[in-house]
């Protein structure tokens, strides 16, 4: 983002149109602005389907609207299951409102984030609580099809009211694991946030000690490293200096695949 775009950007972004939101049994303020249409703005409250993400202004229009939907679950295949939690693959290009609106939702929690009204080029990956009444959105990320950048993962989010519950690692590393079956090394896209460096700082870091240990008595490389991780190979470097587990230098001097 140039320095005229962050400007314009602040200026049209400054203020939060939408205060709170209201998504089954739970309600939250929001923290930024979305771009939710012109009949939605300027609202204290907006509610929400929790299983197909349509938005209402009033409780009542919600309730007629429960009525008649059919869902019961993020449209698309799920993937995986554990316990009481899934993860659904949706596709941007088969589902584009639910994938819109679950831009939406992500960008009042996410600043400098776009909302792009072109889904097609993305896969969502959506994951849920379940029980007896249906499977609840938890978070999500969302990642491109084909992404000439190595770009495992473009848009992470956990809703408020789920966070702290360890669903940001489980997605950082369900993009991984996606990478892995590939066969394709991966990361997030770039630049990230303060908070998203942090988060993924921390798994990197876990995930190199866990390949180490496991690898102690033997000889390896940095792109063995990759190699079974599916991190690439600059962000293995970028957490070996960070953590002081190694000199930048010598990293440069013997090469970045030839470390041991």
């Amino acid at each position: 983002m140039d320095p005229s775009y962050l400007i314009t950007h602040e200026r049209l972004t400054r203020f939060k149109t939408i205060n709170s939101i209201q998504m089954g049994k739970y309600q939250c303020d929001t923290w930024y602005y979305s771009p939710y249409p012109l009949g939605y703005q300027n609202v204290e409250t907006l509610y929400l389907c929790e299983f197909c993400l349509s938005f209402f202004v009033t409780p009542d229009e919600l309730a007629r609207h429960s009525q008649n939907c059919t869902l019961t679950h993020p449209p698309g295949d799920e993937i995986y299951r554990h316990g009481r939690n899934s993860v659904f693959e949706v596709d941007g290009y088969k589902n584009p409102i639910y994938c819109e609106n679950i831009g939406y939702l992500a960008k009042l929690f996410l600043d400098h984030k776009n909302v792009y009204e072109d889904t097609l080029p993305f896969l969502y990956y959506v994951v849920t609580e379940n029980d007896e009444h249906g499977q609840h959105i938890v978070g999500y990320f969302s990642k491109e099809k084909e992404s000439q950048k190595n770009w495992n993962l473009a848009c992470i989010l956990v809703l408020p009211f789920h966070q702290r519950k360890g669903y940001g690692k489980f997605l950082i590393s369900f993009s991984y694991e996606l990478s892995i079956i590939e066969k394709k090394p991966g990361g997030p896209e770039v630049p990230l946030s303060d908070l998203g460096r942090a988060s993924y700082m921390a798994w990197w870091t876990q995930k190199i000690i866990d390949y180490i240990r496991e690898h102690k008595d033997e000889s390896f490389s940095i792109a063995d490293i990759t190699k079974e991780t599916c991190v690439l190979e600059k962000d293995i470097i970028e957490t070996l200096v960070t953590n002081y587990f190694i000199e930048k230098s010598l990293i440069l001097s013997i090469g970045r695949t030839q470390a041991t």
